[in-house]
């Protein structure tokens, strides 16, 4: 009996502490949880913020080269080309394409690098030529842009004032530039020319005359010596939300507007646009959601004959190549809409439904 009595007594003294060693591994078990939960919360955050700039949205416009074909003369083509650079920027547009009705140019490459001194080059070249003049920051055309006779009226077109065009005593987390011959002493890193008083060293070294962003920080240090980061164009937009200009493209025909998009997965909405098309009031209209939406515009005889003229669409009528065909001007006073009137009517027409498509992601 006394052996019997003395366990239960040491039993009873150990409880305390028995009760006092799962308490604290409890709480450290509950503290663990607490950090794992914490850093998957973490990696959630981390996972969705990727997401989000892997899902940045875009908007495209694709027009025929043919309607500088139809100006009077070269100051009227550049006065047209200026006003689609206009609409683009004005509404946003991430990317303009340019194609040819017939397909002159077999591989596709840029009409606008096969002859650089050559005056009459087609409708597409003019445009494209005329097109990445006007995006490109006023301080870099002198660089990137030799002598050409097509780029004669430029000065007397209006400026399209987009972010990235930046003044001289303006200051922005990014700018564009254009790298130099000459190199940082210290760092032996390519010098670029942003467009202030002095060029600022990156921190790579790449071939002159290359364009480039450089990501500038939020200090005003133009200190030479201290390399900037050189991004990605698409960086601004992805971190900052600011629209950077848009992107120029050649394509040989319509159906290589849709076969040779830049964007992963392609295009995922089609809109093309026509008297033809289905009139809907633009706030009834409802689109699909989107990564990559591109609206297309015909020349004087409209997508239909684009399509016609292209042997990859033989049979094809509109509404099967188009996902959503349109009339945005219904009742028109005038018989026709010129292309650059229709890009501007378009664009405010759809203004409203895209927004309501990127309000959702």
């Amino acid at each position: 009996m006394g052996k019997k009595k003395k366990r239960a007594e040491r039993e009873a003294e150990s409880e305390p502490l028995n009760t006092e060693n799962i308490k604290e591994q409890n709480d450290a078990q509950l503290a663990n949880a607490g950090s794992m939960e914490e850093q998957r919360k973490k990696k959630k955050k981390k996972s969705k913020e990727s997401m989000l700039k892997k899902e940045i949205t875009t908007v495209s416009i694709a027009l025929p080269g043919s309607i500088i074909d139809n100006t009077q003369s070269l100051e009227l083509a550049t006065r047209l080309a200026g006003q689609i650079a206009r609409a683009s920027t004005i509404f946003r547009i991430d990317e303009v394409v340019v194609f040819d009705n017939k397909g002159s140019s077999v591989n596709g490459s840029d009409p606008t690098m096969e002859d650089e001194s050559h005056d009459d080059e087609s409708g597409a070249a003019f445009l494209l030529r005329i097109l990445k003049y006007m995006e490109t920051p006023q301080y870099l055309r002198k660089s990137l842009f030799p002598m050409h006779n097509n780029l004669r009226f430029v000065g007397s077109l209006p400026p399209l004032d987009a972010p990235h065009h930046l003044r001289k005593h303006e200051w922005a987390p990014y700018r564009e530039g254009v790298a130099l011959k000459d190199r940082s002493l210290k760092s032996g890193s390519t010098l670029v020319d942003i467009g202030l008083s002095k060029p600022v060293a990156i921190d790579q070294v790449i071939d002159p005359g290359k364009r480039v962003t450089v990501s500038m920080g939020t200090e005003r240090n133009l200190n030479a010596d201290i390399p900037h980061q050189v991004v990605s164009s698409s960086t601004p937009r992805e971190d900052a939300g600011m629209y950077w200009g848009y992107k120029v493209r050649y394509a040989p025909n319509i159906s290589s507007v849709f076969k040779n998009c830049p964007y992963e997965g392609g295009y995922d909405h089609l809109i093309g646009t026509s008297e033809h098309g289905l009139v809907m009031k633009s706030s009834d209209l409802i689109l699909p959601s989107f990564r990559h939406l591109l609206i297309a515009f015909g020349g004087l005889a409209g997508l239909e004959e684009c399509i016609e003229e292209d042997k990859s669409l033989k049979g094809k009528s509109a509404k099967e190549v188009f996902d959503l065909y349109l009339n945005t001007c219904p009742h028109q006073g005038s018989r026709t809409i010129r292309t650059e009137e229709a890009i501007f009517i378009s664009l405010q027409y759809l203004q409203e439904p895209v927004d309501r498509v990127l309000q959702k992601i």
